[in-house]
């Protein structure tokens, strides 16, 4: 890649940011298109993001995606939030039309994509989600609109009263789980929670509790002890390197109007997780 003063820059914002696989798929996918951009990471702190949000406008950058623990944070220093966005009350992608930030969150419509793609059906399924954050709404948004029951624990109930709280104005099939021990049977558990990041961390439910007749999906991108858990018992499992793809690539069709190369952005993403 040749770096020159046409190239148009994209990148990402987060704090840590050294461990992000996106520039792999991304900058890998610019090369094989012949597309003159590039990606880079940013590690913006906190108290730096009003600064650097205004910097994207001065430095003409075509836009970044925003990463923990940013995409809360970002959205009262944008100028246009799309309306799923707002709604999920979190930023993963932003584009700059000449000075004009918009803000958009691919995550949701990234996971979707990856239960697809692994022949996953949500569809008048029951699902109980652990974990309420920031990509748990943007999961829980798409999830309650197939679901015929979608129920979310989360260790601060508040967090979880206010999704359940927010999904309720625009559907019925939404609930708060007292705790993770009563998940019940559900066709699909999904773990949103960052347990599972390290293989000391306890798992996010009761590993007495995951059957073979369930689908087990992770958030986390890699195999989790989780995944580890629910495949010795004959679960399917999907683990969150689907999502973290789709989302990517979601994101690229924002930035540049066309369809990047997806298999090569998967290879690109499964050896930086390998």
């Amino acid at each position: 890649m040749v770096v020159n003063g046409k190239t148009k820059i994209t990148g990402i914002f987060g704090y840590p940011i050294e461990h992000t696989l996106s520039p792999l798929m991304h900058n890998s996918a610019f090369r094989e298109l012949g597309l003159d951009m590039c990606y880079i990471p940013f590690k913006v702190s906190p108290e730096d993001l009003p600064v650097a949000v205004n910097a994207i406008r001065s430095l003409h950058l075509e836009g970044v995606n925003i990463t923990v623990p940013h995409k809360e944070h970002v959205i009262p220093f944008l100028d246009k939030v799309d309306e799923e966005a707002a709604f999920i009350g979190a930023v993963n992608t932003i584009t700059n039309n000449e000075g004009i930030l918009t803000g958009f969150n691919t995550d949701g419509r990234g996971f979707m994509s990856s239960l697809t793609e692994e022949s996953v059906s949500v569809e008048n399924r029951e699902v109980v989600m652990i974990g309420t954050g920031g990509a748990a709404r943007a999961v829980s948004y798409y999830l309650s609109e197939k679901a015929s029951k979608l129920s979310m624990f989360d260790i601060d109930r508040n967090k979880a009263d206010t999704l359940v709280s927010d999904l309720g104005k625009i559907r019925n099939n939404v609930y708060v789980l007292d705790s993770p021990d009563i998940i019940g049977n559900p066709d699909i558990l999904i773990n949103a929670t960052p347990l599972g990041l390290h293989d000391e961390d306890p798992l996010p439910v009761n590993a007495d509790l995951i059957s073979s007749e369930m689908v087990v999906c992770d958030l986390i991108y890699r195999r989790t002890p989780l995944l580890h858990n629910a495949s010795e018992k004959g679960a399917k499992t999907v683990d969150g390197s689907g999502m973290l793809l789709w989302q990517g690539v979601l994101a690229f069709e924002l930035w540049t109007g066309v369809k990047p190369p997806v298999e090569t952005m998967r290879q690109q993403l499964l050896s930086g997780i390998r």
